[in-house]
């Protein structure tokens, strides 16, 4: 059976569940921003099956997440390193931490993120770069941009609440 593809649709969220929304892409980004690059690594890490593993990586670098980068001839061996879109992926694995601390763990935090120079716990925040609110409704809400359609215009309209 053949997955529906989101590539095509106009939707920014569909668009970035292409590239990522299979739960073993997501961990993949997590251990690579975590410093994991190589093959062996990620097995280690994750207990996936190699041909599922190497499935997946080829996906995020066709995807332009990670860049495959030859670190052995003999034999030929390659490490994967994150893209700058790769790493632009960063606050969203943080906020899904946060949302999965909150809502699912109900034997409390296993993980957690902190601030390096004072070692307090941190809490991540959407904020707007241009006015620092925080970005929640009433004040904030999805709009249709210059390049919808007729549909995703019906779907953003003001007049209608509208998720993330």
């Amino acid at each position: 059976m053949q997955r529906k593809s989101f590539g095509e649709m106009q939707c920014p969220i569909a668009r970035g569940l292409e590239r990522v929304g299979e739960w073993w892409s997501i961990l993949i980004l997590r251990d690579a921003l975590a410093g994991l690059t190589r093959f062996d690594e990620f097995q280690k890490s994750l207990g996936i099956a190699p041909n599922m593993l190497a499935r997946r990586l080829n996906g995020l670098v066709e995807s332009g997440l990670l860049e495959r980068r030859r670190y052995s001839e003999h034999p030929p061996r390659d490490e994967y390193v994150l893209t700058e879109r790769g790493r632009d992926f960063r606050p969203v694995l943080w906020a899904l931490l946060a949302w999965g601390n909150r809502h699912f763990a109900p034997e409390g935090m296993s993980v957690v993120l902190v601030d390096e120079e004072t070692g307090m716990r941190a809490e991540p925040l959407l904020v707007d770069r241009t006015s620092g609110a925080e970005l929640a409704p009433p004040r904030f809400r999805t709009a249709s941009g210059p390049a919808a359609n007729e549909r995703t215009r019906r779907r953003h309209a003001p007049t209608r609440e509208t998720p993330g």
